[in-house]
């Protein structure tokens, strides 16, 4: 993996291809390349690195040609490297693949051709695809990577050209995300809608299972088994300036400012007009499907799982029935008890997560209901869950998600009250209380925004510091552990979240001198005990940023200095302080150098397991 973009058309498609590549440098990447039809056949180029690496490359010796495949690879096989870069072709050079996701099954397959004479020249498993497809071409470039995808297991998103056939180029998806896009006189597959917005907005996505044959004047949709498929084209109506960053230095920065409105959006109409109940027309669950629910699993990767971490104690406070929470990669291994009365909520921003979408699967196969929490329309999840809540966060560019975090907290905050109204157990002037602090959320969140050059001090401070902690109690300690993820993967700061009581179980082993320490207070029935929590850290050294309500005397005095978050429920208070967090960890990033919106190492849309 990470971002696909094919062009066929008339136009010079390197052009087109290294735009489009451009626009999905947000999934995080470590190489990148492109393979063109030229007047000397097909021609790849491909380098480690950057994209401007590549421009820089193509600058000396331009590809000039209407068709081509693009690609900007995250490592899975092989380390970062210009040979292991996509696109990879067979030893003749006529067959070129990009390829997003795993083939598992690629040392068998790789064994079989090197014992036919093939000779490999990467350590990837995309290679075996185009020297498969090449061992399997018979004059049809579509029935040739039909068969291929046959004996292929695992999880695929491909892009196919071949010299032989230079006015056809095949795209098939399965398990991995794919796009078409429709032009006039011209046509495009990509990764991901922003690849190819700027040319087209109408386009076909792709289910698992299913491949598109792609000419100048058309697009021809089938099953990889070889039937063909009809389908509306999907218009999007997206605001391309949706994809820039409208002032701010970096997108994570911009996309932190637009909580505000990712929390209104997402409140949006699900709150009933006179402000007392939750409206969710969207969701098909009748009164007696809620009642039926006996337990809850929540599944999800990240930051999305500290999301369900919020989830969990709020669903559990509301409306009384158990959640259990699991990290998406491990569910499906440790045998859990699915039921048909078991509700499972998978949450993924992107709707693509290869564990989230296995896990998916397989409660749906144990007969559960499942729901999805998304920010993308159309996605994965979307499709194949019972019922879908879509935060409307809007496209969310900076490797390290912000607004569709917090946007998630919201879901489930109006998801749990909807349990709540609906199985009566909670009063419904309770209910319509904490709807009407939920709709001042947004406002506070501009609150703490305003005040955000008190963080960027602090982050300044600890940006030259190695290791810092992170405690909390309750929902502040679900705060805490995501607080802790955003320092460590973009400022590259070791940092770790406890909850406070568990200090005297080991971890006061490493508090020494001057170490910092951010401690949310929030929590208001364990305020106390969590002060007592960080008396025991001031005593050992430490260097101790508090997080708690505005006018909080009581922190001040225990504390080093403190960040105030204004007065709001307890329960919705995940929502308010994360934010300085965020901030934190942005200009900590920044303070050191680092390239706040693609991280070293990482993806924004983790499509293979």
């Amino acid at each position: 993996m990470c971002g696909i973009v094919g062009y066929i058309g008339k136009r010079n498609s390197q052009e087109i291809l290294i735009e489009g590549l451009k626009k999905l440098e947000y999934r995080g990447y470590d190489s990148a390349g492109v393979a063109v039809f030229t007047s000397e056949g097909l021609k790849v180029k491909k380098a480690k690195g950057r994209l401007a690496v590549l421009e820089s490359e193509l600058d000396k010796k331009p590809l000039e040609g209407n068709a081509g495949i693009g690609h900007t690879r995250w490592a899975t096989h092989g380390k970062p490297s210009d040979v292991n870069s996509h696109p990879h072709t067979d030893n003749s050079q006529k067959f070129s693949v990009v390829h997003n996701g795993i083939i598992e099954n690629y040392l068998t397959l790789k064994e079989e051709l090197i014992a036919k004479g093939h000779v490999f020249v990467s350590e990837t498993d995309t290679e075996v695809i185009a020297h498969l497809i090449s061992s399997l071409y018979d004059g049809d470039i579509v029935i040739a990577v039909r068969e291929a995808v046959k004996r292929m297991r695992g999880a695929f998103a491909l892009g196919v050209l071949t010299e032989y056939e230079p006015d056809r180029l095949v795209a098939v998806r399965l398990a991995s995300p794919l796009i078409i896009g429709v032009g006039e006189g011209e046509n495009f597959i990509g990764s991901d809608i922003p690849a190819i917005l700027e040319h087209t907005r109408n386009v076909y996505i792709l289910n698992d299972g299913e491949m598109a044959v792609l000419t100048r004047d058309g697009v021809e949709l089938m099953t990889i088994e070889g039937n063909f498929i009809s389908r509306e084209i999907f218009h999007v109506d997206w605001d391309i300036m949706t994809a820039e960053k409208a002032g701010f230095d970096h997108f994570m920065l911009k996309e932190i400012h637009e909580q505000p409105k990712a929390y209104r959006d997402t409140m949006g109409s699900r709150i009933s007009p006179d402000g007392r109940s939750v409206v969710f027309n969207e969701l098909h669950m009748t009164t007696d499907d809620v009642k039926a629910i006996r337990r809850i699993h929540i599944v999800a990767c990240g930051t999305a799982y500290h999301a369900g971490l919020v989830g969990k104690a709020v669903i559990e406070k509301l409306a009384r029935i158990p959640v259990e929470t699991d990290v998406a990669s491990e569910y499906r291994y440790r045998s859990p008890i699915i039921t048909p009365d078991t509700l499972v909520i998978v949450v993924s921003q992107s709707g693509e997560t290869a564990d989230t979408l296995a896990a998916l699967r397989e409660a749906k196969r144990c007969g559960a209901r499942v729901l999805a929490i998304t920010n993308v329309v159309g996605s994965s999840v979307a499709r194949e869950a019972d019922d879908v809540i879509v935060t409307w966060a809007g496209p969310e560019i900076a490797v390290a998600s912000t607004k569709a975090y917090t946007s998630q907290l919201i879901a489930f905050y109006l998801f749990a009250l909807f349990l709540a109204q609906t199985l009566g157990t909670v009063p419904a002037d309770e209910i319509a209380a904490t709807l009407a602090a939920l709709n001042k959320l947004p406002e506070q969140v501009e609150d703490i925004l305003a005040a955000k050059d008190a963080i960027k001090a602090y982050a300044e401070q600890i940006a030259a510091h190695e290791d810092l902690f992170f405690i909390g109690r309750g929902l502040d300690y679900a705060v805490a552990l995501e607080g802790s993820l955003k320092l460590k993967e973009i400022s590259y700061i070791h940092s770790e979240a406890y909850a406070a009581g568990e200090l005297k179980h080991g971890t006061l082993a490493l508090i020494e001198e001057g170490v910092p320490v951010i401690a949310l207070a929030i929590q208001t029935d364990l305020f106390e005990k969590t002060v007592s929590n960080i008396k025991e850290v001031k005593a050992r050294g430490a260097n101790v940023l508090g997080i708690g309500y505005a006018g909080d005397e009581e922190l001040q005095k225990s504390v080093d200095r403190t960040f105030a978050i204004p007065k709001t429920l307890d329960l919705l208070a995940p929502a308010l302080s994360v934010v300085p967090l965020q901030l934190l960890s942005y200009y900590a990033s920044l303070a050191r150098g680092n390239d706040v919106d693609k991280p070293r190492n990482l993806a924004k849309s983790v499509t293979v397991e």
